[in-house]
């Protein structure tokens, strides 16, 4: 228990401290109007309170990630504790918030159009794809997941999955289209607040009960008793997305930079809502740990190990009581839900900004947004028909996550250099999160499957030539007295 109230500890402090720092560097200027009044236009761009801008960034980037993510993680012992605090407050907190002030700063500009600026025009091409396929997935994978647990709840009543996936999909294309202010910016902060009460119960729960709780310093407490099929580096890391960095959030940044009000905002409502994000995912973590210990990790009546769905409902309903299993209705189904559809809104303006096509219309958003919605139910209805086609699904969904976090890792750092500001805030997570994703594309069963060691070796190696050829093409570039665009 020690080390777990020290870990949220560590969590607090560091949004105070270190959100501090990371604001000073990117340097606050709150006298600069910002998008939602220079280019507001009703549906976009819209400025909206700051508390009501937290709660929507916060739901956007939460989703299943703090729950299931933690859950997974929970069977790397307290290896997940430090990489929660750790992630969040040196890699995720700071890969959001200097993400989201970037697209401030660039009139609200969307992820590709972010990393084209500082890594080049190819790149914006590639991640204009890579991107927008990735919205698509989540929107497939949030949809199916919710859908199951809705269609088992309400089975008995005759509205099956299928009902459930119709009903999702229509609210999908509503708040897609709609005004953010109209549905996003009305439904949200209820749901967010959702989320976080639960996370509160659950840990008064733990503070109350006071479970038994392993140590960091506990003979074993680090070791993953499964390495031989999930070694710590990388599937922890990629497991762990969510609730310590996840490239996805980037997508979700500039959503709110066309929203908020004033640059001295975005430590809150950027940095702020990852560490919330944090805490709970360090929550649930111990949650589960308490679970599995109970437990173990086998379900008796199937023989299967049991779900994350299976093991957050248990907890709610158990720890909390009726109120509980409301609470696990929204979270676990409805807080998904709603990271999907901002998914595909993300798509949408991806898309748009990549052709410069005005969104103010309904009938251009429609001309973006049709073909969107048949790519997602084609994945979705693939996912369902074949048998391992959602695990296949959410794997690489997992691993395309934490891959876009690395290429928005180093056009930050580019950003940093170009602007003579510790550019090394960012430069470290970037590096460790190459060797991450190199290495897991390697050694797992679903990308190249070479044996760890020889993965891990490349991974290295790979991370290394990447971080040289970064560093040496800016320095050759200054040397040359090139001059970089200026930010709008």
């Amino acid at each position: 228990m020690i080390s777990f109230l020290l870990a949220l500890a560590a969590l607090i402090i560091g949004y105070l401290v270190y959100g501090r720092f990371i604001s000073r560097v990117f340097g606050v200027d709150d006298s600069r109007q910002t998008p939602c009044y220079t280019r507001q236009d009703g549906i976009d761009y819209i400025p909206l309170p700051t508390w009501k801008v937290y709660m929507i960034q916060f739901l956007n980037i939460a989703g299943l990630g703090p729950i299931f993510g933690a859950i997974m993680g929970a069977k790397f012992g307290t290896a997940s504790y430090l990489w929660i605090v750790l992630g969040t407050i040196f890699a995720g907190a700071t890969h959001d918030y200097l993400a989201g002030m970037i697209s401030l700063r660039m009139n609200g500009a969307s992820l590709p159009e972010i990393i084209g600026f500082f890594l080049g025009r190819h790149s914006r091409r590639l991640m204009g794809i890579f991107i927008t396929v990735l919205m698509i997935l989540v929107g497939a994978v949030f949809i199916s997941g919710p859908a199951e647990l809705l269609g088992n709840m309400t089975a008995g009543i005759g509205v099956t999955t299928y009902w459930w996936i119709g009903i999702i999909f229509i609210y999908y294309v509503i708040a897609t289209l709609c005004p953010v202010d109209k549905i996003i910016g009305r439904i949200y902060p209820f749901f967010a607040a959702c989320l976080i009460f639960m996370a509160v119960g659950i840990l008064c729960y733990l503070l109350v009960v006071r479970p038994e709780l392993p140590e960091l310093w506990s003979a074993g407490s680090l070791v993953n008793r499964d390495w031989e099929v999930n070694p710590i580096f990388p599937m922890m890391f990629i497991s762990i997305a969510c609730g310590a960095i996840s490239g996805f959030h980037a997508t979700q940044s500039p959503l709110m930079a066309r929203c908020i009000k004033n640059e001295a905002m975005g430590r809150r409502c950027f940095y702020g809502a990852m560490v919330t994000e944090g805490v709970v995912a360090l929550i649930w973590a111990a949650a589960a740990t308490c679970f599995f210990q109970a437990n173990g990790t086998i379900n008796p009546d199937t023989g299967k190990a049991y779900t994350g769905a299976f093991v957050a409902s248990s907890i709610c309903n158990n720890w909390l009581g009726l109120v509980g299993g409301v609470l696990a209705i929204l979270g676990i189904a409805i807080a998904p839900i709603t990271s999907g559809d901002t998914a595909l809104r993300s798509g949408r303006l991806i898309i748009a900004d990549f052709f410069k096509k005005e969104q103010k219309s309904m009938k251009s958003r429609l001309l973006i947004a049709i073909p969107m919605f048949i790519l997602t139910s084609s994945v979705l209805i693939w996912s369902m028909n074949d048998a391992k086609g959602f695990g296949i699904l959410w794997r690489y969904f997992a691993w395309c996550n934490q891959a876009l976090s690395v290429f928005t890792l180093w056009a930050i750092t580019v950003y940093l250099l170009r602007e003579k500001k510790p550019w090394i805030v960012t430069f470290l997570p970037a590096v460790f999160m190459t060797c991450v994703c190199s290495t897991y594309i390697l050694v797992a069963p679903e990308g190249l499957a070479l044996p760890y060691h020889v993965g891990l070796g490349i991974g290295v190696v790979l991370s290394l030539f990447v971080s040289v050829s970064t560093l040496v093409g800016h320095f050759q570039h200054v040397k040359q007295h090139r001059v970089y665009p200026k930010l709008s």
